[in-house]
């Protein structure tokens, strides 16, 4: 008797036809993309710390090459990097990572301060394929030496 009420369950249970699984799939797929989009917006909102700088403070906000990432190896790229300053403090070299290798010190050029604060380094792909080049300063505040927070840049080197 189980056995013939199981069977007749069976019967009438109904599979999803081809149009309701799309509808199913797509409900999922919105609710990925969402998910993903909200993570996206906070994640675009935490890149740069947002209190205010101290007296004579500097924070590097971007690192950027002109050659769009792709790094012949042996060769040396022009590195532009963005700051904010209170004041004009006085920066002593950069210190740069290549994927963990490193420190590797390196001259700065070219600081320009204000509103549109930046200044160059030239570096070079210590490996080939995809790596992470991340750069800080070092820099005089209160008449002492100090180390600037890190930015970085994914570069594939070839």
């Amino acid at each position: 008797m189980v056995s013939v009420v199981d069977q007749e369950m069976k019967r009438k249970r109904k599979r999803p036809n081809g149009k309701e699984v799309c509808e199913i799939m797509k409900s999922i797929l919105i609710g990925v993309l969402m998910g993903a989009a909200v993570l996206l917006g906070i994640s675009a909102c935490a890149t740069v710390p947002t209190k205010p700088l101290g007296e004579s403070e500097l924070r590097l906000l971007k690192m950027q090459v002109s050659e769009i990432g792709n790094l012949r190896l042996g060769h040396s790229y022009r590195f532009n990097i963005s700051f904010e300053a209170e004041g004009d403090p006085k920066i002593i070299r950069a210190v740069c990572f290549c994927s963990g290798d490193g420190p590797y010190p390196s001259n700065v050029q070219d600081v320009k301060y204000g509103s549109a604060a930046n200044f160059s380094l030239y570096l070079s792909a210590c490996q080939p394929d995809l790596q992470v080049m991340k750069c800080s300063v070092d820099y005089v505040r209160d008449g002492k030496r100090t180390r600037s927070n890190f930015v970085s840049l994914p570069v594939y080197a070839y």
